[in-house]
């Protein structure tokens, strides 16, 4: 049983302990998590810019905007999923719920896989997303039932990109700034909406330094924590300039006797735009600060 001793706030010490405690599957010595493509339905809200002409423009300038595109836009409903295969075994983390692209924060429930989870019985995880936190409430491994764990996202080696199970919905926005290789690939629909499919490859330093001063802090760490600056992606987005879909393949490397790359797809899936976020992050006694185990 491996006990690590977790601060609200720790630096380096919550980093350590979420790469041992974390909700990322650990499947044949390796930590990761990735995504397929979910399902949604293509309500929502008209943009106050009016319809945009999106694959008349460069595809650069396209995606340059799309973070900007979805503050503009305000709230959204969000699926997410992660995927990673190792050892044999593919493991799949799923996550739904709300997030407002204004202020940055959302809630979304997260369900680990039975394999990930280590328990038929594990409940579904509440996260809460805020720029530079990520609260976790039924944590387990000692958490009290009525507690949150608050994670410092700028001490994470990976920017909380891949730990929480759910890539935050406005860093995968933000990661689509100044990538290169970018080609309009064509329309098609997604849940009765068209869109427009770009493909790239995004760099995780460039798109730090051209973040949102919230997001930058994250992004900035991961570009450090990971194996490889390189994210290919595929990005849609609908005739407003507004992400509908994106799925990213991160590669990072795990430690140990057995070290090895490990390549997670996380997928985000926005739609019902206009939808209201209710967010409200959690008083300091409600933050536990004990001790964190992991089986």
């Amino acid at each position: 049983m491996v006990v690590q001793q977790y601060r609200d706030g720790g630096g380096a010490r919550a980093a350590r302990a979420l790469a041992v405690a974390g909700v990322i599957a650990v499947t044949a010595g390796c930590v990761g998590a990735g995504g397929g493509s979910g399902g949604g339905d293509g309500g929502g809200g008209s943009h106050a810019s009016g319809q945009r002409a999106v694959a008349a423009e460069r595809p650069l300038d396209t995606l340059d905007r799309a973070a900007d595109v979805l503050a503009e836009a305000g709230g959204a409903e969000a699926r997410t999923s992660m995927e990673t295969a190792a050892g044999g075994t593919r493991v799949t983390i799923r996550g739904q719920g709300t997030y407002d692209f204004r202020t940055q924060t959302g809630r979304l429930k997260v369900v680990l896989p039975t394999d990930a989870a280590g328990a038929d019985d594990h409940r579904p995880i509440t996260e809460l997303l805020a720029p530079g936190a990520l609260y976790m409430k039924n944590r387990g491994a000692g958490v009290p039932d009525d507690k949150w764990v608050r994670i410092d996202t700028n001490t994470l080696k990976d920017g909380n990109l891949l730990t929480g199970g759910v890539t935050d919905p406005m860093a995968a926005a933000e990661l689509l700034r100044d990538a290169g290789d970018v080609t309009y690939v064509g329309k098609s629909d997604l849940a009765g909406v068209t869109v427009h499919h770009y493909r790239g490859v995004a760099d995780l330093n460039r798109a730090a330094r051209a973040a949102s001063p919230q997001s930058r802090g994250a992004l900035s760490a991961a570009a450090k924590g990971f194996s490889r600056d390189a994210v290919p992606f595929d990005a849609y987005l609908d005739d407003e300039g507004r992400l509908r879909k994106v799925r990213h393949r991160f590669t990072f490397a795990t430690e140990g006797r057995e070290a090895a790359e490990v390549t997670v797809v996380s997928t985000l899936l926005l739609y019902g735009f206009g939808a209201p976020v209710a967010v409200t992050l959690p008083d300091e006694d409600d933050i536990y600060t004990g001790e964190i185990r992991q089986g």
